[in-house]
């Protein structure tokens, strides 16, 4: 019983490719949101969330990647535990028709044991002692956590059926017997994507706009993923700018067979409107391989990314005279500081080769990436290297290099991003690279299609109260 009930022990959890939204679902979600937006004119305007707009069964199912072991960090607050026994007809594995069955149902509270919980319960300590020995193969129950909910199901003698323990939406447990042995397994949980729209005008931050209207902020970075080459969201992004969302939200559903809200998924269209200009971008998939296009068929994709960091302030910009903050005399400055929180990633503008990987005297921690037509790209003052990252090694466009710190001569927390071309020194900013390969000519159609029904559900959509979104 030692993994159930130890006392004072501590005790607690991206773009992974999806397949596309089926093309004939895509033609009827143009048809279903020919309404027009009713917002506000000043506010910012909320979820759309469409029920739906194409049959269920025309979009893919998804299957999540199984995350790490969660961490044993601090408790959350208290929650207390809710017994609620009754016998309830309900079918079972294996067990043919619905039959009477005792279900327990219970969720761990500050300071809660499983065991102690189910004790509580008036569980009997043979099904307790047999759920911590069948379990320990796939649940270490030292790591539980306030919050976390459990299960079990009895037969009318007594007979221990099955226990569930639910960690979070997408990290469950279960036990059950099969024939005369007890099983474990960790669950797969299906995903199931529903199409939605989410529109607004920036107050302070993209990332704290969409935040605000009560999404994920993974949507903001996965926002800012699409638009990484034409806009520096650290720089570019003013209050007032406005910008529209497609994308789908991925459900799935708990052991009482309610629909639970995961995350968001995959963009499917967005628009940006504002000091950056205009930019607009569309998923399209092409035998086997997707990317985000432009409504004119060229990809969004360049040579370069505007910035090394997703999110960052502009501390410090390319000129031929800046007064050193620290060594008080005026130089050149022949790069671009992003300040940004200590341990921020920083990632490769570029697919390139490591040439330098190390310390840098006053840049501290620097690396070096070498990459086509005699452009270097470095990154200095890091908090650390990314695994992998040496002499020698290829990193990829988006390819996490190091972290933001402060080592060397620097006043806090940033990376300063410098690109040279033929061993001089570029303005990063006014750098312009070449735009990766367009949809291809026989896709064209097709494209045209596709692209016509998302950019009119993302234009044209009804608009929904947040609460009744989620």
């Amino acid at each position: 019983m030692e993994g159930l009930d130890v006392e004072g022990r501590d005790a607690f959890r991206n773009p992974t490719r999806r397949s596309p939204v089926g093309l004939l679902g895509l033609v009827a979600l143009s048809a279903l949101l020919a309404a027009p937006v009713m917002a506000p004119a000043n506010a910012v305007r909320g979820l759309d969330e469409i029920h739906p707009p194409v049959p269920v069964a025309s979009l893919p199912i998804y299957r999540e990647p199984e995350a790490a072991e969660p961490d044993v960090a601090a408790a959350p607050p208290a929650i207390p535990a809710i017994p609620d026994d009754a016998l309830v007809p309900e079918p079972m594995d294996g067990y043919g028709p619905a039959r009477l069955t005792l279900v327990t149902r219970g969720e761990l509270a500050a300071g809660d044991t499983l065991g102690r919980s189910l004790r509580a319960q008036g569980i009997a300590a043979t099904h307790i002692h047999r759920i911590d020995r069948g379990m320990r193969g796939v649940f270490d129950f030292r790591r539980s956590q306030p919050g976390h909910r459990y299960r079990l199901t009895q037969a009318p003698d007594g007979t221990l059926l099955e226990f569930r323990y639910t960690v979070g939406a997408m990290q469950r447990y279960r036990l059950w017997l099969d024939g005369e042995d007890y099983r474990a397994e960790r669950e797969t949980v299906e995903l199931e994507p529903r199409v939605a729209r989410i529109a607004g005008t920036v107050t302070s931050t993209l990332y704290g706009t969409i935040r605000s209207l009560g999404e994920d902020p993974q949507l903001a970075s996965a926002f800012a993923d699409v638009f990484a080459w034409d806009i520096d969201f650290s720089r570019s992004v003013q209050p007032g700018d406005d910008f529209r969302i497609l994308y789908e939200r991925l459900f799935t559903t708990d052991d009482e067979g309610q629909d639970v809200y995961v995350r968001p998924g995959r963009i499917l269209a967005a628009r940006y409107r504002g000091a950056a200009g205009d930019h607009a971008a569309v998923f399209f998939e092409d035998a086997g391989h997707g990317g985000y296009f432009r409504p004119d068929g060229s990809s969004v994709e360049r040579e370069f990314l505007a910035s090394p960091v997703r999110y960052g302030r502009i501390s410090s910009r390319y000129t031929k005279a800046r007064r050193h903050p620290i060594l008080k005399i005026t130089r050149p400055h022949f790069g671009i500081d992003y300040a940004a929180p200590h341990g921020t990633p920083v990632w490769a503008v570029a697919d390139g080769t490591v040439i330098y990987r190390g310390w840098g005297g006053s840049f501290g921690n620097l690396v070096k990436i070498r990459h086509a037509n005699g452009y270097v790209s470095y990154y200095s003052h890091l908090s650390g290297f990314a695994d992998g990252i040496a002499v020698g090694a290829t990193v990829t466009q988006k390819g996490v290099i190091g972290y933001v710190g402060d080592s060397g001569l620097a006043t806090g927390p940033h990376v300063c991003f410098r690109v040279s071309k033929n061993g001089r020194y570029v303005n990063p900013l006014a750098l312009r690279s070449p735009v990766g390969a367009p949809v291809a000519e026989a896709q064209a159609p097709l494209f045209a299609e596709q692209r016509d029904s998302l950019l009119a559900a993302l234009d044209h959509g009804p608009t929904l109260a947040m609460d009744e979104a989620l």
